[in-house]
């Protein structure tokens, strides 16, 4: 023990002769120990963190070792105790181990054998301490992310206030003024002025898209059993509202039920479908299927349409937070929605990939974890 701290051990048992023999063969062993004879005594004069491990016999006049152990427990939990027994009940032992023993030894013993008890029950507190001390730190690294993630939602908020406070003046004044002086201003004049109300817009779109994405993050999942076709259909009935008037052929399979957050699986759809018909523009008709499908015992959903689909290669890249794989500009977005959908789907346990042939289309597929689909 040698640059270390001496081990603190506290001996209780009612024969003064068997104190006084362990106190002094435990202290030549390097250990700091304090007997007791009279179990009332020992209780009345010990505090918390004033010692590492108690030996205590099982059978006292004044307290029982059992009660003595649960009492000494509760006045300090990161003790470790070891009890005596000279009448060979291996009943009463491990029901002193039941109440927070980490082991016993019976008399009359050898003090060989107590060095190795004691070796191993301190061994095990210090295991005990780690593990108070790990929980301790990760309840303040979850406090501290908790209260991160707070003031990131309220900066969040407070900087798409700030940012889309000018932004709406801007596109506002450029309208009054094309409306005004619209006459007046040249053909290049005007192309300037619509690049200016153009970039207002994407910076807007970019800043809500940013927020659902913080949403989608920060959301505490409220899971529940889900009528996923109902859910599809307000998603697709969403979706095609706000999308151009079009031949689109939306084909919705009976889905399974499923567990998870309604209002974040619904968001799910709500991007898959909205990107797929943002890259069916082309087609007449636009064929978007919705469905699912069994691998390997695991329920999947998939989103399939028949757009213009994406080179396998940048397939790693879909799911990055402002990535966008086609670079045509007639292709509106800000590079979010497919980051939302991976937020939300990896917080419910699942997984999300895809697969495509330029040309021929996209299918989106994704899991929802065990226990997710019925």
């Amino acid at each position: 023990m040698d640059g270390e701290t001496a081990a603190r051990i506290l001996i209780i048992d009612d024969e003064v002769s068997q104190v006084e023999a362990l106190c002094d063969c435990l202290r030549m062993k390097g250990y700091a120990t304090t007997g007791y004879s009279s179990a009332k005594r020992a209780m009345a004069e010990i505090s918390a963190g004033q010692f590492d491990l108690v030996l205590t016999d099982l059978s006292m006049p004044e307290m029982d070792g059992i009660t003595l152990l649960r009492a000494l427990l509760n006045i300090d939990d990161t003790l470790c105790g070891v009890v005596m027994t000279g009448h060979g009940s291996i009943d009463t032992a491990v029901t002193a181990m039941q109440v927070g023993a980490v082991n016993y030894i019976q008399k009359p013993f050898k003090l060989s054998a107590i060095l190795a008890v004691v070796a191993q029950a301190l061994a095990a507190r210090r295991l005990r301490l780690q593990e108070v001390a790990a929980k301790a730190r990760d309840r303040e690294h979850l406090s501290a992310l908790e209260t991160a993630n707070q003031q990131l939602e309220v900066f969040a908020h407070s900087v798409a206030h700030d940012l889309r406070t000018p932004l709406h003046a801007i596109d506002g004044f450029c309208e009054i003024f094309m409306n005004q002086y619209g006459s007046d201003i040249s053909a290049e004049g005007r192309d300037l002025l619509n690049h200016v109300t153009d970039a207002a817009q994407r910076m807007n779109r970019l800043i809500v898209d940013l927020l659902a994405f913080c949403q989608a993050t920060q959301h505490s999942l409220k899971v529940g059993p889900v009528q996923t076709v109902e859910l599809v259909r307000r998603a697709a009935a969403t979706v095609t509202a706000a999308a151009t008037p079009r031949n689109i052929d939306l084909r919705i399979a009976e889905l399974p039920a499923c567990v998870g957050d309604p209002s974040m699986l619904e968001q799910v759809f709500v991007n898959l479908l909205s990107n797929a018909v943002k890259f069916t523009r082309e087609r007449d008709p636009a064929i978007i299927e919705v469905g699912t499908l069994d691998k390997d015992g695991e329920r999947v959903f998939f989103v399939r349409d028949n757009g213009i689909g994406f080179d396998m290669n940048h397939a790693s890249r879909l799911f990055g937070l402002f990535t966008r794989i086609h670079g045509d500009s007639s292709y509106e977005g800000t590079g979010v929605g497919l980051s939302i959908v991976h937020n939300i789907v990896g917080r419910h346990g699942g997984r999300i990939w895809a697969e495509s042939v330029p040309g021929a289309g996209a299918t989106f597929f994704f899991t929802l974890g065990a226990g997710a689909g019925s």
